[in-house]
C-alpha cells in the first residue's frame, strides 16, 4: 500500500446517498447470491441462476429464489439501520474486505505453488515411495487426491494467515516470478535438466500476480487511462465519468466474466475445478490448472467488488463530499 492509502481515515457517518449505497450493496448482495446459488448448483445439482434467468429450475428453484432474497434483504436491512453511513466509509470498508481475499489469494498461490511443486518435483523423480510409502506415493500422483486433500488444507490456511497479515505480497510474488524463471534458466543451460514443473509454477504465479493485482490496481487508480478529456476535468465531473464508468464499463465487465465463467457444471471454470484439472504434461508437471480456471473467477469477484468501492467513492466525488482521498503520485501509470 502507499502511505496515502494506508492512512486515510474518514468518519463513519458523515455525507451519504441511499440510493448509492442501495445500489452498491444490493449489487454485493446479488454477487453473494451467486456464488451460492453456483455452489449449490455444481455441488447439489440445484437449480443455477442461468436456469432461474430462463424461467426454469423445477424443483428447488424456490431454494435458489430464496437465496437471492435474503442476501438482498440482509443488503437492505444493512442501509435502513445506517441511514447516516458515509458513502466514503463504506467504500473503504468494501475494499479493506476485498484487500483480505486478495491477500488471501496470494498466500494461497504462495503455499500451493511450493508445495505442489516439491510434490511434483519428488513425482518426477521418484522419491514419493521412499518417503510417503507406496500407498500414499500413489495417492499423490493422482490430481483428486492432491486437489482436496492438499491444496484445500493450504488455501483454508491462507484464508487464517491473512487475518493476522497487512501486506499483499505482490512484490514478493514478483520477486518468486523472477526466482523461478531464473531457476529455469540456470538448472537449463547450467546443467542441462529441466521439467515442466518448473514452467507450470512461472505460469501459476504469474496468472495469479497479473489477475490478483488488477483490483488492487483499480484502487489505486493505476490502471492506463485514455485521459485526453478526463485530465483536465475537476474532481467532482471525475466523479461523474468514473461513477457511471463503473457501472457501464466496470460492472458490466465483470459480471460477463462470472457470467460465462459460471454458467452451469460444464462451464469453462466449473468444469475444470469439479475435475481437478492437470494439464498435458499430466504427473509430470504442477496440479494446479483448475486453479488458474479459478483465477479468472477471482479475477471476475474482486474487480466487481473493487468496482462496487470505486462506485460508492466517486459518487462522493461527485456530490463533492469532504474527506476525498488522494492518491499517491508514483501509484499512477
Amino acid at each position: 500500500m502507499t502511505a496515502a492509502s494506508a492512512t486515510h481515515v474518514v468518519p463513519k457517518d458523515g455525507d451519504t446517498s441511499v440510493i448509492a449505497r442501495l445500489f452498491g450493496w444490493g449489487m454485493l448482495a446479488i454477487l453473494a447470491a451467486f456464488v451460492i446459488v453456483n455452489a449449490l448448483n455444481v455441488g447439489w445439482e440445484l437449480p443455477g441462476t442461468h436456469d432461474l434467468i430462463a424461467g426454469g429450475g423445477g424443483e428447488g428453484a424456490w431454494i435458489s429464489w430464496l437465496v437471492y432474497a435474503g442476501c438482498l434483504a440482509v443488503a437492505l436491512a444493512y442501509v435502513v439501520t445506517s441511514p447516516g453511513r458515509n458513502l466514503r466509509w463504506d467504500a473503504m470498508a468494501i475494499h479493506r474486505f476485498n484487500v483480505y481475499l486478495i491477500r488471501a489469494c496470494f498466500w494461497a498461490v504462495l503455499l500451493v505453488g511450493i508445495v505442489d511443486s516439491s510434490i511434483a518435483l519428488m513425482r518426477v523423480e521418484n522419491m514419493l515411495d521412499g518417503l510417503f510409502g507406496e500407498t500414499l506415493a500413489r495417492e499423490l500422483g493422482r490430481a483428486q487426491f492432491v486437489g482436496p486433500y492438499v491444496h484445500l488444507p493450504l488455501i483454508g490456511l491462507s484464508l487464517i494467515i491473512a487475518l493476522f497479515t497487512r501486506t499483499l505480497g505482490f512484490q514478493w510474488l514478483a520477486l518468486l516470478i523472477v526466482a523461478a524463471e531464473l531457476a529455469i534458466v540456470v538448472s537449463r543451460f547450467g546443467f542441462s535438466y529441466e521439467q515442466a514443473l518448473m514452467g507450470d509454477l512461472v505460469r501459476y504465479w504469474y496468472a495469479a500476480l497479473f489477475l490478483f493485482a488488477s483490483a488492487y490496481t483499480l484502487f489505486e487508480d493505476g490502471h492506463v487511462r485514455v485521459d485526453v478529456l478526463y485530465a483536465g476535468f475537476g474532481h467532482t465531473k471525475r466523479g461523474f465519468v468514473n461513477a457511471w464508468g463503473s457501472i457501464l464499463l466496470g460492472m458490466s465487465a465483470a459480471w460477463v466474466i462470472l457470467a460465462i465463467g459460471f454458467n452451469g457444471k460444464q462451464s469453462i471454470i466449473n468444469s475444470p475445478v469439479m475435475n481437478f484439472e492437470v494439464t498435458q504434461s499430466g504427473s509430470t508437471g504442477m496440479y494446479v490448472k483448475y486453479q488458474m480456471a479459478a483465477f479468472l473467477g477471482i479475477f471476475g469477484i474482486t474487480m466487481l467488488i473493487q468496482f462496487v468501492s470505486y462506485y460508492l467513492e466517486s459518487v462522493a466525488d461527485w456530490r463533492n463530499h469532504p474527506g476525498k482521498r488522494e492518491i499517491a503520485p508514483a501509484s499512477a501509470h
